[in-house]
């Protein structure tokens, strides 16, 4: 049974006004036929892959004709997906179906499925590449497994409370930290002891976080609300160091590239809002339609792929004007956006 808190910013669209603002910007010689193999390599492109949780499936989309290629059929609700460390897999998690689907990032090809793994929700590796986490929904736990580089054995199913939602581990793969939406916290689990190390109270339904390279500080999306809250975690105990208003369901994360600036998307405004690192202030917003939801940045950093959850389309924004320059057609209720060509995290 879905969640009705997933589809909550949803009515909230429905009465919602969009909100806009002004986006701030910030002769060759012939090749003998022994070298064409390496130009043919660096001009390939590899497809963007945008999950339909709804139709339980995922698009696969060419980005230099802008069509759907594929649809490849996966588990049941397919929300979010995250590509291994070696970046030779992107693994889609499919919650209700307590599995994963490992598709090739470059073929797009359906390498294997593992079962088992119970409402995989949202899903990351730590840095360090020894664990792989799942955040469970609505079974209400989060699982840590033994990554060994190919197979994950679970290590530990650790007790959360109310619906963990996203997850982040800092960079030292020390820490694990998740939101969660329907008890509105932010809880943070020790990666070694696999222990629950505190929690602490948040704004309305509390989604997407992000942790800056230091790792002093969480942000947290609130989708209930039109902000962003920022964490000092650089103690033994949380505090809530500032409040940054962005726009109505702020909601999912994607940084930059350029190692100071993230965006989040506004889910119920259609908006998404550009913040400093540094200054933690908003810099600039543009709209984007539809249920701005899960975000991809290129790797050249021209553009951006937003999936607009309610239109059913994936939306490209050029990054330098901020305007809207296509759309197109895609499943229900598109969540997940991943390509192998991707800026800096």
């Amino acid at each position: 049974m879905i969640s009705v808190s997933r589809f909550f910013p949803f009515v909230l669209a429905l009465l919602s006004v969009s909100a806009f603002s002004a986006w701030a910007a910030t002769p060759a010689k012939a090749a003998a036929p022994a070298t064409l193999a390496a130009p043919l390599a660096a001009a390939f492109v590899p497809p963007l892959f945008v999950l339909n949780s709804l139709d339980d499936s995922v698009s696969v989309l060419d980005v230099t004709t802008w069509t759907e290629t594929r649809r490849i059929a996966t588990g049941k609700q397919p929300h979010h997906l995250y590509m291994t460390p070696d970046e030779k897999s992107v693994i889609v998690a499919n919650a209700l179906s307590d599995s994963l689907t490992f598709i090739d990032p470059k073929t797009a090809e359906v390498q294997r499925t593992v079962r088992g793994i119970l409402d995989p929700y949202h899903l990351r590796f730590s840095p360090d590449m020894k664990w792989f986490v799942t955040a469970a929904n609505r079974l209400n736990h989060i699982d840590i497994y033994r990554w060994d580089g190919s197979n994950m054995t679970l290590a530990k199913r650790v007790l959360t409370g109310k619906t963990p939602s996203h997850l982040w581990i800092d960079s030292k793969s020390n820490t694990i930290y998740s939101t969660m939406q329907d008890s509105d916290e932010l809880i943070a689990l020790d990666l070694q002891t696999q222990a629950i190390k505190w929690r602490i109270k948040t704004g309305k339904m509390p989604a997407d976080l992000f942790g800056t390279a230091d790792d002093k500080r969480i942000l947290v999306a609130l989708t209930g609300s039109d902000a962003v809250e920022v964490y000092d975690v650089s103690g033994p105990q949380p505090t809530r160091s500032k409040v940054i208003k962005t726009a109505l369901g702020a909601h999912a994360f994607r940084a930059l590239g350029d190692g100071r600036h993230v965006l989040v998307s506004n889910r119920v405004a259609n908006t998404i809002s550009k913040i400093d690192l540094q200054t933690l202030e908003v810099v600039g917003s543009f709209a984007v339609p539809g249920g701005p939801d899960c975000m991809e940045v290129t790797r050249d950093g021209k553009q951006l792929f937003v999936s607009s959850r309610w239109a059913r389309k994936l939306s490209v924004i050029d990054l330098a004007s901020g305007k809207l320059v296509r759309q197109v057609n895609v499943g229900k209720s598109p969540h997940g956006v991943w390509t192998l060509d991707h800026a800096s995290r």
